[in-house]
């Protein structure tokens, strides 16, 4: 039982297709335009926005530009993942303030909640994570910082993935809407 155990922790040997550098220019042209669409409309709208880039982006960005066939990708799981999980961070934080329980609580029931509303979406758990551990300009939003940063960071990104993705011959996104 032990052996079997262990043995799983040795994984399998890797097959990797060569990269495509044709996939991976478009990769880098959607991540940059999605990134710089958030950066100008947090400078150039939302002055007193300035948090609009936060960190849970970074990782979308991977999914939607790289990885735009990815279950973790599609606009329900993007938008409504990373919106419920600010919900969640949100709560947390006013229930239990700042510390490891409110980010292991906000962490653990965005992931359940993601699983059972069927929007897993990975860097939601760092969204709900920077909601309680965020500045305090993130605590000071409220409720708010579910629709501005999040939402809205979100439609724009994912705008940018559906214009960007499509113009490539090999690509198609959004796999499905729900």
């Amino acid at each position: 039982m032990v052996k079997t155990y262990l043995g799983k922790m040795r994984g399998e040997p890797s097959r990797r297709a060569r990269p495509c550098v044709r996939d991976a220019l478009w990769s880098w042209i959607g991540g940059f335009l999605g990134m710089a669409g958030v950066g100008w409309l947090s400078e150039a709208w939302m002055a007193s926005y300035s948090l609009l880039l936060i960190g849970s982006f970074g990782a979308t960005s991977v999914l939607l530009y790289a990885a735009p066939e990815s279950p973790f990708a599609q606009p329900r799981n993007v938008l409504g993942g990373s919106v419920l999980s600010a919900l969640v961070g949100v709560a947390c934080f006013q229930l239990f303030g700042v510390g490891w329980v409110a980010a292991a609580v906000a962490v653990s029931t965005a992931i359940l909640l993601m699983q059972l509303t069927h929007t897993l979406h990975p860097p939601g758990g760092a969204t709900a994570l920077i909601a309680v551990i965020g500045s305090e300009e993130v605590h000071g939003l409220a409720w708010h910082f579910a629709l501005m940063p999040v939402a809205a960071g979100c439609t724009l990104m994912l705008s940018v993935a559906v214009l960007i993705n499509n113009l490539a011959r090999h690509r198609r996104y959004p796999v499905h809407w729900r």
